[in-house]
């Protein structure tokens, strides 16, 4: 820490400074909360960010904080303002480090600016002032005001009510013993594993144990986010955990109570494997409209404004968010019916739960699309056409057809095509040369779908519609095939696939777009991978080849993409981001 007499001395200092470090200014009469300035200086997520008084800057933003720094040296010597004449600046922005915030703003850069709520952050300018601060952090401990923002603002009912008035206090413990978010996650991944584990051991005592240690780990789940919000510890590596782990524990778990069901003379990895689609299916639904409107222009929708107005009732805010069947609602109905029933009955209700919250979040959505008078974006159209999946197959029929015209037209062909191709797999003859041409079909119509940019109204239908078919045709094969271990082995590729597709979402989430074309060619895409098990399924009829075939390409598959993936999260470009969206 250094102390500068002026501007022009601080910008001296500050170019002295290596260019690889984070800088930050704080002025000397600042009055505030710790917690204040570390909301201000210690958040790595954001290039630059401000809170009255003080001012960070990392490596990022470094060249313009400097110009904005010289700039302000300059103006505040000739006495001339650094905002427009006709401006009013809030009290913060006459300091020099407000001054240099809005300089940068001014630029282009972005600057943060943290809510502070009770938190005190002020630079009086005389004693009645100083006074007023004095007495302002005096009166609210910061340390409450942390663990209360630990908490994430929007949750489920059973993790608001049930898990987070405790969790908040294992990651304060946490941090104290300087654990980091990375750590507290893997160690929530591990205690799901070993809960699946004992899932498998198809006893009442593991059925117990499995129910106990998988609410211990979405404890420990909920932690890692909130002391990663606690101690301001955000990083590339954390966002990939957070981001995936949750699928693989529960997809982990499901696997464990099949197997368990098995050794019990129960075989439910149909179940399993259902339930996993499902949930799948159920995301990319959330993603897809998600990524749809977010940036749309004129967004307005009377649906929209209902559920606004419904937001505003206590009780129906509460009542919402648990007919979703969030994590922790989800996963709690899970532990309990595991302890107290059969895993058969842990994926009924899976599936008639996870089955009512999409037909209630999906009409939401189609409600507003119909309702809404708005522009997709470019970026939006984009996005939807990453999340498509769609491979070289799907791409060379687009190429060469003209685009389909209509407000509806691309997700009523890619529902068609999507009822082919599951109709095919459903009702033909197990292995019949019908199939492998419904699978044709199907690869035509989804390049049909795809062939101009997904602007319309409902176009976001289209990758959900395209996920059901994957993962229902390769369910619904692998059924029908009456070969043995071939269920399991479509959970394996479905489950690898499925990786594939949430990490090409936390990609899109990050700012960073999709994952690169050689790895969507070289994995096939969803109608290249559909057609592949088809072809599979009508060459090896009823033969334990089948289940070696998809066992290969789910291996071939996971190794492919997960080695991408983690090449990516790791690198120094891939977003610093904790996720604080949907309720999974």
């Amino acid at each position: 820490m250094q102390s500068a007499a002026d501007a022009a001395d601080a910008a001296a200092l500050l170019a002295a400074v290596p260019a690889g470090r984070r800088v930050a200014l704080v002025d000397p009469r600042f009055v505030g909360h710790v917690h204040a300035l570390r909301l201000g200086l210690t958040d790595p997520r954001f290039p630059a960010a401000t809170v009255p008084g003080a001012l960070t800057a990392q490596p990022a933003a470094r060249g313009a904080l400097l110009r904005a720094l010289h700039r302000t040296a300059a103006a505040v010597g000739a006495g001339a303002p650094v905002v427009e004449p006709d401006a009013d600046p809030a009290p913060e922005d006459r300091t020099v480090p407000g001054r240099i915030a809005v300089a940068l703003e001014a630029e282009g850069t972005a600057v943060q600016r943290p809510a502070l709520g009770s938190l005190v952050a002020a630079v009086p300018t005389d004693p009645e002032q100083e006074a007023a601060a004095e007495a302002g952090l005096a009166s609210v401990d910061d340390e409450a005001v942390r663990l209360r923002n630990a908490v994430k603002a929007h949750d489920g009912f059973f993790t608001t009510y049930c898990i987070s008035p405790y969790s908040r206090y294992i990651a304060r413990w946490c941090a104290r013993r300087n654990l980091t978010p990375n750590q507290v996650t893997t160690a929530s991944l591990f205690t799901a594993l070993v809960a699946a584990g004992a899932a498998a051991t198809g006893t009442r005592g593991g059925y117990v144990a499995a129910g106990i240690l998988l609410l211990v780990s979405f404890v420990l789940d909920c932690t890692d986010g909130q002391l990663a919000r606690y101690s301001l510890q955000y990083s590339t590596m954390g966002a990939w955990l957070d981001a995936t782990f949750d699928r693989a524990k529960e997809y982990a778990y499901y696997a464990g109570l099949a197997i368990g069901a098995v050794r019990g003379g129960d075989d439910v990895w149909a179940l399993a494997l259902g339930a996993m689609v499902l949930q799948a299916c159920r995301h990319v639904v959330d993603f897809s409209f998600n990524e749809a409107n977010h940036d749309a222009v004129a967004n307005t929708s009377p649906t929209a404004a209902l559920s606004d107005k419904l937001d505003n009732v206590g009780w129906t805010v509460w009542v919402r968010r648990m007919i979703v069947l969030p994590i922790g609602e989800r996963w709690a109905m899970i532990a309990v019916l595991t302890a107290l029933t059969t895993p058969r009955i842990v994926f009924y209700a899976l599936l008639v739960g996870c089955s009512l919250a999409a037909c209630y979040t999906t009409a939401g959505r189609l409600l507003r699309s119909l309702t809404r008078r708005a522009s997709r974006t470019d970026r939006a159209a984009q996005a939807l056409a990453d999340l498509a999946d769609s491979g070289p197959l799907a791409q060379a029929v687009a190429a060469v057809a003209p685009g389909l015209r209509g407000a509806f037209t691309a997700p009523a062909v890619a529902l068609l095509g999507t009822l082919v191709m599951i109709g095919g797999a459903l009702f033909l003859p197990y292995g019949s040369p019908l199939t492998v041409a419904a699978a044709a079909v199907y690869v035509v119509l989804s390049g049909l779908a795809v062939a101009r940019p997904l602007k319309g109204a409902l176009d976001w239908l289209v990758p959900p519609f395209f996920r059901a078919a994957e993962y229902v045709t390769i369910l619904v094969l692998a059924a029908r095939s009456d070969v043995p271990h071939a269920v399991p082995a479509a959970f394996g590729l479905v489950s690898a696939v499925a990786y594939h597709h949430y990490d090409t979402v936390y990609r899109i989430r990050g700012g960073t777009g999709a994952p690169p074309q050689w790895l969507v060619r070289t994995i096939g895409g969803h109608e290249g991978r559909t057609a592949l098990v088809v072809v599979l399924a009508a060459v090896l009829t009823h033969t334990s080849g089948f289940t070696t075939a998809l066992t290969a390409l789910a291996v071939a598959v996971a190794l492919v993409v997960l080695v991408e993936s983690i090449r990516f999260w790791v690198s120094s470009s891939a977003p610093a981001v904790h996720d604080e969206g949907e309720l999974a």
